[in-house]
């Protein structure tokens, strides 16, 4: 039995909770609607308002009593959260549809980021458009375009529905839990400047019956590696491209915040850190304007959307400072590596932002800030070079047998 389950408040959307019910039943599905809503019960769900709100602890009555829907929304939530896990522990889970505006994306994302990875998750949205970040999190949530908004049915939005309830009735119904694995899971962030570095070590670790997940460091990236290092069993992190910390520092368009790199440390995994990508922050093109955009530093219009902003001899003094005191967080040892010959494909001879100056210099900062569990080692390569690899693969070895 594929058993998908369909998250939609009839109060506001029992004609498309009913089209999508159809949907999904004509492609032999078993649907548990989950019903949250708040101004009344229609009845017919498999999980009612009712039972929403007594896994909340509470009843109807007195959710709407409190007079403001975002609290309201809050308890509906943690009911919700509550009710989909038990479905998932009593029946199993194969997928996971719903449709809403604001309110309804934001309960239904919230339920889908508590289910585990691998699930198939589609929410329809009239946000899917736009900021998404908020609703998808570190999970493997697709967002999915209304275009209408979620007021009936029409022939665009019997359309867009019907796509979504089939799709994720065939994601479903192909679903195979991946399993727990016994090989000991790496941890690696990068970006395409980095590319033959982290292919490198990654090709190496596997060869040596590792499982390595690597992570794409534009924002969100980062943060599932760091949610990742939170919560699951970790042999060893390779964080070699550290360009969110850098955004941090300059309020760039990919920054996570002040506690990027810090989860791995505090937990005790070991951490082999390396400057990939320092030798830029990243900012919006639009900005690239005028005559001397960025206080007048190098730059690089990588596309429409994003800006590679050569960082300074004094940026990169910050950035290791910064580093310094993040890696206070443990005593335990820690290993950073400084390639001599270039931080990424950009700061290279053949690439738009190439100071063969700084990396020297921001090597012999970081020997002198760094607190004395950190090993600085510069390696005399640039960081795409086999040398390089090499340094970082053997280091990790060393930190796992």
């Amino acid at each position: 039995m594929t058993n998908i389950l369909l998250i939609v408040t009839q109060d506001t959307k029992q004609e498309e909770a009913a089209f999508l019910r159809a949907c999904l039943e004509d492609a032999g599905c078993n649907v548990i609607h989950l019903d949250p809503s708040v101004r009344k019960t229609i009845g017919g769900a498999e999980i009612s308002p009712e039972d929403v709100a007594a896994a909340a602890g509470t009843t109807l009555e007195d959710i709407r009593a409190i007079g403001h829907e975002g609290k309201i929304q809050g308890v509906m939530i943690q009911g919700s959260v509550k009710l989909a896990l038990e479905a998932q522990e009593k029946f199993g889970l194969q997928g996971v549809l719903s449709v809403g505006g604001s309110m309804g994306t934001t309960l239904s994302t919230q339920v889908m980021q508590a289910l585990p990875y691998g699930i198939p998750k589609i929410m329809i949205s009239t946000l899917a458009s736009g900021m998404t970040a908020g609703f998808v999190g570190v999970k493997d949530i697709t967002m999915m375009n209304s275009v209408c908004d979620i007021s009936g049915l029409n022939s665009i939005s019997r359309e867009v529905f019907r796509n979504g309830a089939y799709g994720v009735a065939g994601m479903a119904k192909h679903y195979k839990p991946a399993g727990k694995s016994d090989k000991p899971l790496i941890l690696m962030g990068t970006l395409g400047t980095t590319e033959n570095a982290s292919r490198s070590v990654r090709e190496a670790l596997e060869a040596d019956g590792c499982e390595v997940m690597v992570f794409h460091t534009t924002g969100n990236g980062g943060r599932t590696l760091e949610a990742l290092a939170a919560e699951r069993d970790v042999a060893a992190i390779v964080d070699m491209s550290l360009v969110e910390i850098n955004d941090f520092l300059h309020n760039g368009i990919c920054a996570v915040g002040p506690e990027r790199g810090t989860t791995g440390l505090k937990r005790g995994i070991p951490t082999i850190f390396a400057p990939g990508n320092v030798d830029f922050f990243i900012m919006p093109s639009e900005l690239a304007t005028g005559d001397a955009p960025f206080e007048g530093r190098r730059y690089h219009i990588h596309n429409l959307a994003l800006t590679a902003v050569r960082t300074t001899e004094a940026d990169l003094d910050l950035l290791a400072e910064h580093l310094a005191g993040l890696m206070k967080e443990t005593d335990k040892p820690i290993s950073l590596f400084v390639p001599l010959q270039g931080f990424s494909s950009h700061d290279s001879p053949e690439g738009n932002l190439y100071e063969p100056s700084l990396p020297p210099k921001f090597a012999e900062k970081c020997k002198a800030v760094m607190p004395d569990n950190v090993t600085v080692t510069a390696v005399d390569a640039h960081i795409n070079d086999a040398a390089f690899a090499d340094a970082m693969v053997a280091a990790v070895r060393a930190a796992i047998h």
